[in-house]
C-alpha cells in the first residue's frame, strides 16, 4: 500500500509562512492526485489544496486561496503546501492525502482519498 510521510509543522505566528512536505512511496504513474486537508480541535476534517500529478491542476479552499500553494516535485515524489500570512485559524493538524485511481474532476473530499499520512500539527499563535 502507499506509504506518505509529512514534515514541516511546527509552531509560528501570526503572519509568518511554513511549508510542509509530503513524501508518497507510490509510483508515479500510479497516483492520480495528492491533497492537503486539515483538522481543527472539534472541528471536522476539511479540504486545503489538491494537485494532480501528471497535470500539475490545483484547487484550493476559499478560506487559503491567495495564501496557500500546493505543488510537486516529481523526481521525489513529493508535494508541498506553502503556506503564507498564516492566521491563528489556521491552526489544525494538517494530513496529506493520495488518489490513485482518476475521477473526471480533480478530487476536494476527504472520501475521495484511499491514502492518508499521519498529520502534522501547524499552531499559529496570534
Amino acid at each position: 500500500q502507499v506509504q506518505l510521510v509529512e514534515s514541516g509543522g511546527g509552531l509560528v505566528q501570526a503572519g509568518d509562512s511554513l511549508r510542509l512536505s509530503c513524501a508518497t512511496s507510490a509510483r508515479t504513474f500510479s497516483t492520480y492526485a495528492m491533497g492537503w486537508f486539515r483538522q481543527a480541535p472539534g472541528k471536522e476534517r476539511e479540504f486545503v489544496a489538491a494537485i494532480t500529478w501528471n497535470s500539475g491542476n490545483t484547487a484550493y479552499a476559499d478560506s487559503v486561496k491567495g495564501r496557500f500553494t500546493i505543488s510537486r516535485e516529481d523526481a521525489k515524489n513529493t508535494v508541498y503546501l506553502q503556506m503564507n500570512s498564516l492566521k491563528p485559524e489556521d491552526t489544525a493538524v494538517y494530513y496529506c492525502a493520495a488518489r490513485t485511481s482518476s475521477p473526471v474532476r480533480i478530487p476536494t473530499r476527504s472520501d475521495d482519498y484511499a491514502y492518508w499520512g499521519q498529520g502534522t500539527q501547524v499552531t499559529v499563535s496570534s
